[in-house]
């Protein structure tokens, strides 16, 4: 990698972002991050503070940094907050989107960006799939990025991951049950895992491999295009919380709200990735156990 391909990644100071920019570094890039606030420190990249949802800072942004890379990663990720403050969620998500590409086509239409959505993206062809203002958020959020790939000719790929699991601060359910269970052995809390409905199935993929994916996409991504990011299995929360148990002495009561069962929808398989050369590296047991370590030792 050509150690001058600058490349800009928004939400650095997150969950995904740690690991991109950990990850973007090691791969050779020229790494800028972007955060909200100068408390994040990262001697590896250059770090810049900026309000994606304000205009003038975002084209600033770009006309200081002039990346030849975008990985898009901010934005607001929680469903409740979303019923709270819609239009915030819409700024956060869709405008910042539209706000960081059109600055792009404007000072520098040969970026290559990839943009993450999110699995909770609605079909905007039948309204009655509309389930909360975040779905909305993010689906007018690709819906920007796909225009703009399409009216002006750009590079925009857009990522659709599963629900991510892997070490670090995450509000994922492995990771509220990880943090539980290590608080448990650390005898910081009750031995009582309570969850809403152990049949709930999800996919789940490790966070350095959806990183991974961010890199394929960005060199190999067709414009215009959505890509799943997905292991390609469905777990139930009672696998998830089966998987933590083995993985630790302590023994704690489990109390489930609901046991009903629910319509589970097809596998992901993330076909057209995977013929961009992309594998998983992490199997779903290490991304549970370096969970686990995670909050063990924090």
């Amino acid at each position: 990698m050509n150690q001058q391909q600058k490349l800009l990644i928004t939400g650095a100071s997150g969950f995904t972002g740690q690991h991109a920019c950990k990850h973007f570094v090691k791969s050779g890039f020229d790494v800028t991050a972007i955060v909200n606030t100068r408390a994040s420190e990262n001697k590896d990249v250059q770090i810049e503070c900026c309000d994606l949802t304000n205009k003038d800072q975002v084209n600033n942004l770009i006309k200081k940094i002039k990346p030849h890379f975008l990985l898009h990663l901010a934005g607001q990720n929680h469903v409740g907050q979303s019923w709270l403050d819609p239009i915030a969620s819409i700024e956060a998500n869709s405008l910042s989107t539209a706000y960081l590409i059109d600055a792009l086509r404007r000072q520098n239409p040969a970026c290559k960006i990839v943009v993450a959505g999110s699995a909770l993206q609605f079909n905007p062809k039948d309204i009655s799939t509309l389930t909360h203002p975040y779905s909305l958020s993010k689906t007018l959020q690709v819906l920007i990025a796909q225009s703009w790939a399409v009216l002006y000719d750009m590079h925009i790929v857009i990522a659709k991951p599963s629900n991510l699991v892997g070490p670090g601060f995450s509000n994922g359910v492995c990771s509220i049950f990880a943090k539980k269970i290590a608080d448990m052995e650390n005898k910081k809390a009750e031995k009582v895992l309570e969850v809403n409905n152990l049949n709930a199935k999800r996919d789940f993929i490790d966070v350095r491999d959806a990183v991974s994916a961010y890199e394929t996409l960005l060199l190999k991504g067709k414009p215009g295009e959505i890509y799943d990011i997905a292991s390609g299995k469905k777990r139930s929360l009672k696998e998830i919380i089966n998987g933590l148990q083995s993985l630790t002495s302590v023994n704690f009561e489990l109390k489930c709200h609901s046991n009903e069962l629910i319509e589970s929808k097809g596998e992901t398989i993330p076909v057209e990735l995977m013929k961009l050369g992309w594998t998983p590296a992490f199997s779903f047991e290490t991304s549970l156990l370096d969970t686990l370590n995670f909050y063990r030792v924090i």
